[in-house]
């Protein structure tokens, strides 16, 4: 699922879910080369800002795309920041969350949705 800001959410076992920055952003904000996340046990909340991300063209602020509790951050891409602009969906993950109300993630955009939403965006 992705947000207008350009975050996405994968739901894991449970009510896990994995976030990071979409394809288009990594794409848009350059090479990454620092990320501010939250500490593991940080609450978030959705679409407020967890973080920032630092890259050649500029810094932008990460917003979240669903209310939980950090429960892992991938410190793999807080020491090499460019793994998100690798693989956005893989290796460049942000943080694992405990989602404490699963129903915001129907607020999100589907894959199709967010296509769509980027295409409405174009000049």
């Amino acid at each position: 699922k992705y947000s207008e800001e350009h975050e996405w959410l994968r739901m894991e076992s449970g009510s896990i879910g994995v976030i990071g920055i979409t394809a288009f952003a990594a794409e848009s904000l350059g090479d990454v080369v620092f990320l501010d996340l939250p500490e593991v046990s940080a609450e978030l909340t959705q679409s407020q800002k967890l973080g920032e991300v630092e890259a050649a063209k500029a810094v932008s602020d990460i917003y979240s795309p669903i209310s939980g509790r950090v429960t892992e951050r991938n410190e793999e891409a807080v020491k090499k920041p460019e793994l998100v602009n690798d693989g956005p969906y893989e290796t460049g993950w942000l943080l694992k969350v405990a989602v404490t109300d699963v129903s915001e993630v129907d607020k999100l955009m589907t894959a199709d949705q967010y296509e769509a939403f980027l295409a409405s965006k174009e000049p």
